[in-house]
């Protein structure tokens, strides 16, 4: 399966409210918008991440196994008018993420651990989805919400995202309630910014991060792990 996924470079760096400001508006006039974006050019991200009974996505990142896989239900916006279905893998350094869009009843099967009928399906990602329940015991653990800015480029399809404000469900699995009390697993207010692309980071596209956010630190970051393991240290 993974030599047939299309994969992908991922740069994580935690930054802070000047380097942010420095390189947002630098982008703002080199790079798109996304498409889905407000007019302040974000949205609202809600995943809910699912893992097996023995935890394996959650140690198998903090004990950096290289190949793994991650499971979620993700929803935008606080709607159910689209809503993913999504495993995003590791490969080494590389990553590459499937999608499926997938209607409510659905959402609200899997996030039941409810398999039946999932071993019928064309789809291989529901496929993967029905061995990973009945073998492993597959199920919902934790919500995760955010809010992203992007920015898009043709050359390499380069994505820079701002993600900020993270919070944690704080053991709730509602993915369709609004009103679920959330908590940061941060101290401070900590913005994530992630660069995705193909093959190379054009030239000009690296000098402008590393000339606004000098000092920054390419770092693992996990915003699963952070709410996974903030959950159990208030549990």
């Amino acid at each position: 399966m993974a030599g047939t996924l299309p994969l992908r470079h991922e740069l994580k760096f935690f930054i802070n409210q000047e380097q942010y400001t420095l390189l947002s508006g630098m982008l703002r006039h080199t790079l798109h918008p996304d498409p889905n974006g407000d007019e302040n050019n974000e949205y609202f991200i809600r995943s809910l991440y699912f893992d097996t009974v023995f935890n394996d996505a959650l140690y198998d990142k903090l004990n950096g196994v290289q190949d793994r896989n991650k499971y979620r239900i993700r929803i935008y916006n606080h709607s159910d008018r689209v809503i993913k279905l999504e495993c995003k893998t590791k490969v080494g350094s590389l990553i590459s993420k499937r999608s499926l869009t997938i209607p409510r009843d659905l959402a609200e099967q899997l996030m039941a651990g409810d398999p039946s009928g999932l071993e019928m399906t064309r789809s291989g990602l529901l496929t993967e989805v029905y061995r990973e329940m009945t073998v492993n015991l597959l199920r919902p653990v934790v919500l995760v919400d955010y809010v992203r800015e992007a920015w898009l480029h043709p050359a390499e399809e380069v994505r820079i995202t701002f993600d900020k404000h993270l919070h944690t469900g704080m053991g709730s699995v509602e993915l369709f309630n609004p009103d679920v009390p959330t908590i940061p697993p941060f101290d401070r207010d900590e913005m994530i910014m992630e660069v995705k692309f193909n093959r190379v980071l054009p030239p000009y596209i690296r000098s402008m991060i590393s000339m606004c956010c000098a000092g920054a630190v390419q770092s693992a970051i996990s915003k699963y792990t952070w709410c996974r393991r903030f959950e159990e240290l208030e549990a």
